[in-house]
C-alpha cells in the first residue's frame, strides 16, 4: 500500500496519516458523514479504455460524490485495492496518483487503506464527510410543490461509453466525461446551505435517482424535457450513433451531477437548473417519476441486480 500512500500531503483534517492501524482524522461539526462505493474491472471500467490515474480520479470522484449529496465536504478517503498478482506496479501507482490528486482538488486526503490480491482489480473507496454544522440533506424530505434542480453535466458518460463500445476514441469530449466525470462537489453544501429538501447523487440516471427520492419522501416527480437542454456536441454524437440525446440525459449514469429539491417559490443556487416540480404521493397504478406527464418508456437507468425476466 505504499506505493499508493507513501510521501502523500495531507489536508489540516488529517491528525495522523497512513503508517499506523488506523488514521485520526479531526471532526470539527462531531459528526462524520461516511459513504462506500466501489468500482470493478470490466464492470465500471477497462484497462484498455482508460489510464491508471484516470480509473483512480474516477474511483475518488465517484464515491466523493456521495459526501457531496448529503451537504457535506469530503475530508478524508480510505482506500481498499484489490488486483491480480501480474498488475504492474506502475498501473497501481498510477491509480493512486488519480485518487490522491481528486482527493485533493477536493480538499481531502487518501489517509490509509488496503491492499490484496484479487481476480480483478477492484478499488473500494470510502470517503469521510464534514457537515460544517449544517443538517445532513437526506432523499425522503421532498414535498409537494418543491422544485426539482439539477447541477452539474449529465448524459455525458452515457455518450462516452457508447462510443467506446463501439470500438471508437473519439469524440475525445464523449470519451473524456466516462473516463473522468466532473461532480460539482460544492454544489452539494451549497444548495444544503440554500434549503434543499431532498438530494441525490446521480450516478444510475436521472429518472432512476429521481425515484430514490420519490420512494424514499412518499412523492411523485414531474420531469420536463424542455427544461433539459441538449449540448449541440451532445446532439451531434448521438446523431451519428444513432441514438437519441435525451435518453442519454434521462437515464444515463456515472456522471455523478447532484439533483435536488427546494422548497416552493424560491430560487435554487447559482449553477442549478430547474428541470420539474414534485407533486403527491402517485396512485397505486401511477409512476412515481414522470417526463412530461406520461411514464418514460424504457428502463430508467442502470440497475445493478435486475430480475429474472426484465
Amino acid at each position: 500500500m505504499d506505493a499508493v500512500t507513501a510521501g502523500r500531503m495531507q489536508p489540516v483534517s488529517t491528525l495522523l496519516g497512513p503508517g499506523d492501524d488506523a488514521a485520526v482524522v479531526r471532526t470539527s461539526d462531531g459528526r462524520v458523514v461516511s459513504t462506500v462505493d466501489m468500482a470493478v474491472e470490466g464492470v465500471h471500467f477497462r484497462t484498455d479504455w482508460s489510464e491508471g490515474e484516470q480509473i483512480g480520479r474516477r474511483a475518488a470522484l465517484a464515491a466523493m460524490a456521495d459526501v457531496a449529496a448529503m451537504g457535506a465536504r469530503p475530508t478524508a478517503l480510505l482506500v481498499a485495492l484489490g488486483a491480480p498478482p501480474q498488475t504492474p506496479v506502475s498501473l497501481v501507482r498510477q491509480i493512486g496518483d488519480g485518487l490522491h490528486a481528486a482527493a485533493a482538488e477536493a480538499g481531502a486526503g487518501v489517509v490509509g487503506g488496503d491492499l490484496t490480491s484479487a481476480l480483478a482489480i477492484s478499488i473500494a473507496v470510502t470517503v469521510l464527510g464534514d457537515l460544517d454544522g449544517r443538517e445532513p440533506v437526506l432523499r425522503s424530505g421532498a414535498k409537494p410543490g418543491d422544485l426539482i434542480a439539477v447541477c452539474g453535466r449529465i448524459g455525458w458518460a452515457a455518450a462516452g461509453f457508447t462510443v467506446l463500445s463501439r470500438g471508437f476514441r473519439s469524440p475525445a469530449q464523449a470519451v473524456a466525461a466516462f473516463r473522468v466525470p466532473e461532480p460539482p462537489l460544492a454544489a452539494g453544501p451549497v444548495a444544503a446551505a440554500a434549503g434543499a429538501t431532498a438530494m441525490v447523487d446521480v450516478s444510475d440516471g436521472l429518472l432512476a435517482d429521481l425515484g430514490h427520492i420519490a420512494a424514499a419522501s412518499g412523492v411523485s416527480m414531474s420531469v420536463l424535457t424542455a427544461a433539459l437542454q441538449v449540448p449541440p456536441r451532445l446532439a451531434e454524437v448521438a446523431s451519428a450513433l444513432g441514438k437519441d440525446p435525451m435518453s442519454w440525459l434521462l437515464t444515463g449514469g456515472e456522471d455523478h451531477a447532484l439533483a435536488a429539491t427546494f422548497p416552493s417559490g424560491t430560487e435554487p443556487p447559482e449553477g442549478w437548473t430547474p428541470i420539474g416540480t414534485v407533486g403527491p404521493a402517485p396512485g397505486q397504478s401511477e409512476p412515481a417519476v414522470t417526463v412530461d406527464g406520461a411514464e418514460y418508456e424504457g428502463p430508467a437507468g442502470w440497475d445493478h441486480f435486475p430480475r429474472a425476466g426484465e
